[in-house]
């Protein structure tokens, strides 16, 4: 497993790239990657830091009760969020990102979830073969208390057990992955789904 050091230097290096996409622009998102499994520790960005100018001192490790545990710094109040999904998922990193797509569009979907089907790109998803599959995406309402959400979200998780990542109402997507490369795959193919959809419905742009 990288070190706590390399880990930070490779969240900056996401966090830039994201912000050079337009996925988190200014203080937006957050991104997370474990550096010990048991007890887990996470390496997350601190709050408050533009994305463009991330650096890895910005980064700093957490224990399982968000803890600062190793860096200067506080880390978002969404957290609680990374370290749920770590706990559910068995993953290795989490990127949580504010793009302007991710946003209209966890407005859609009257049961709750967003359905993403009929896309080659869907095959860039960890363990998706097939054009065909149908990617379902929850959406949850958003909070300014997601300690309290906690237990909502790990519903969620459970039951969109297949699901490789999760939207917040006009907030933006989480996702994952076993480790930091495919977590980063998988915001990228997401992101670019949500933007095919969002053009194809005829959504304004710019709004």
């Amino acid at each position: 497993m990288p070190s706590f050091e390399a880990l930070a230097g490779q969240l900056a290096e996401v966090g830039r790239h994201c912000y050079e996409r337009g996925w988190a622009l200014g203080t937006s998102g957050n991104f997370s990657a474990v550096v010990r499994a048991n007890p887990v520790t996470l390496a997350i960005t601190t709050s408050g830091v533009d994305k463009g100018l991330l650096e890895p001192h910005h980064i700093v490790e957490i224990d399982a009760g968000g803890r600062v545990v190793r860096g200067a710094g506080t880390p978002s109040a969404e957290a609680v969020l990374h370290l749920a999904i770590v706990r559910s998922r068995g993953a290795g990193a989490v990127l949580h990102t504010h793009s302007t797509w991710s946003t209209i569009l966890s407005d859609e979907g009257a049961d709750g979830t967003l359905m993403i089907e009929g896309y080659e790109m869907l095959k860039g998803l960890d363990g998706v073969r097939t054009h065909e599959h149908r990617e379902r995406l929850p959406v949850i309402p958003n909070t300014q208390d997601w300690a309290a959400a906690v237990p909502e979200v790990e519903s969620v998780l459970q039951k969109h057990s297949a699901a490789h990542g999760f939207l917040i109402r006009r907030h933006g997507l989480y996702t994952w992955g076993r480790d930091l490369a495919e977590a980063k795959r998988h915001v990228e193919i997401l992101e670019f789904l949500f933007e095919a959809m969002g053009r194809k419905r005829g959504i304004a742009w710019p709004l």
